[in-house]
């Protein structure tokens, strides 16, 4: 079985669309980013000081991105973005759960969404949203760590998970074989393929400037950084799960 990989919600002509949900985290982001992934998105969120991020970002612009819901803990909520959303009639859901973040409660209310959704008739029941989240592979080292292992462990279900930040875009391919569709205008050249939460797996690619054929990979021996895309497509075969990622094109988001 091959899964196909689009990235055409990174393309300033996608509309608004059932295919996803917005995750925006308590990061730093640039705002024709923010922009292009919420015009391609159903469903927004902001997690906790997202809030925050969005509110100070968009300036008088922010009335025009106003999101689904607001959900956290709220240690990083600031007064002035909450009151200001509150008067926007956003949904603002306090969870005090410490055994989950910010990001796993947003998670929790998307699925609740989605299947509200599909009970009312306005989500086809064979749909399950994807979810971009933007921001969770910058900043803190213990968050981005979070983000892979969470993305991970959550790699067998019927969804597909983005994270993009203002220099990549990453994700997680299961055990087998992955079909790639890039726009060379919008990513590229610089890739990655990296062995994290396993032990080793082997790999197989086309597309790549320097090629794997039956190759191990792992953190005691070989890890593809700093490879690059030759063309718009790219087939990737691993045996365990592995993370991909792959740079902006300069001069993308300016």
């Amino acid at each position: 079985m091959v899964t196909s990989w689009d990235l055409s919600f990174l393309s300033s002509s996608a509309s608004t669309n059932d295919k996803w949900a917005l995750i925006v985290l308590n990061q730093s982001f640039p705002v024709s980013l923010f922009k292009l992934v919420w015009q391609a998105s159903l469903l927004h969120a902001f997690a906790d000081g997202g809030a925050n991020r969005v509110y100070d970002a968009l300036g008088d612009d922010r009335a025009t991105y106003i999101p689904d819901f607001i959900k956290g803990d709220f240690d990083s909520i600031q007064d002035y973005s909450r009151n200001y959303y509150n008067s926007r009639n956003v949904k603002i859901i306090q969870d005090d759960d410490q055994d989950s973040t910010d990001l796993m409660k947003c998670i929790q209310e998307i699925e609740v969404i989605e299947q509200n959704l599909q009970l009312s008739g306005t989500l086809s029941s064979d749909i399950r949203l994807g979810v971009i989240i933007l921001g969770g592979i910058t900043g803190r080292l213990d968050q981005t760590i979070h983000t892979l292992s969470l993305l991970h462990k959550l790699r067998t279900q019927n969804r597909k998970f983005m994270v993009v930040s203002e220099d990549n875009v990453a994700w997680v391919l299961d055990s087998g074989t992955h079909h790639i569709t890039l726009d060379e205008s919008i990513l590229g050249p610089n890739c990655g393929l990296l062995p994290v939460g396993i032990d080793s797996t082997i790999l197989t690619t086309q597309g790549l400037r320097w090629n794997l054929t039956e190759a191990e990979s792992s953190f005691e021996g070989m890890v593809s950084t700093s490879n690059a895309i030759t063309g718009p497509t790219v087939q990737i075969k691993t045996t365990k799960p592995i993370w991909w990622c792959i740079e902006f094109r300069k001069g993308f988001l300016t």
